[in-house]
């Protein structure tokens, strides 16, 4: 993604997804949207996104693999860098988790009847700890978002559980991430997403093919 105009969350703007599935789409689309408006747009931008695809539970369970895919491909970028002691063991704990959710994810996607999405590949703009934290608390909330945003799409009430039971360790691992970062680990009691007609008009243009 190389937007052409300032961005909400810049160190979203710099990864890089490559892949052509579905899921590696509405992925980069929910980057973009999250880079150019915040991560509160995040959340409409799937569910408008998904709306207008009529995916079907295959096609989300798809699309939180990827995002799954890409949080895993994360961490595991992150125990490369030289990171105190305290925040490796984090590091180590939420690639084990989402280690996890990829393989739940892959396995829903064949109890449906389909084919999980295969595993794009990734670049990451960090390269110590401080990039590493910025970028993990922005990235963990976007990925909350973009669960929410997909819920209201979700047909059966297996895949809906699954969902849920995800996302909650999601956002416990943001308000974790949150407090190494010196930060409140929930800001706000409700989650407040910004709602507005250009966002898909304006991802389009960010989404790497």
């Amino acid at each position: 993604m190389a937007p052409h105009r300032s961005t909400a969350a810049p160190e979203l703007a710099g990864i890089e997804i490559h892949g052509i599935s579905r899921g590696a789409f509405l992925a980069r689309g929910a980057l973009a949207a999250g880079a150019v408006y915040g991560v509160g747009t995040v959340g409409p931008f799937v569910s408008e996104a998904l709306a207008q695809s009529d995916a079907g539970d295959i096609d989300i369970v798809n699309f939180a693999l990827t995002l799954e895919y890409l949080e895993t491909a994360f961490y595991a970028k992150a125990l490369t860098l030289g990171l105190r002691a305290e925040t490796m063991r984090l590091a180590r704990l939420l690639h084990g988790d989402e280690a996890q959710h990829v393989a739940a994810l892959a396995a829903t996607a064949r109890k449906l009847g389909g084919t999980p999405a295969a595993r794009p590949t990734f670049t990451f703009p960090i390269t110590d700890e401080a990039s590493f934290l910025k970028l993990a608390q922005t990235l963990e909330d976007t990925g909350v978002g973009a669960y929410n945003g997909a819920a209201p799409s979700i047909r059966s009430r297996e895949v809906l559980g699954a969902a849920g039971s995800i996302v909650q360790v999601e956002a416990r691992h943001a308000a974790a991430i949150r407090l190494l970062n010196g930060t409140s680990p929930a800001p706000d009691a409700f989650d407040r997403p910004l709602t507005q007609d250009a966002v898909l008009a304006a991802v389009r243009p960010l989404i790497k093919s």
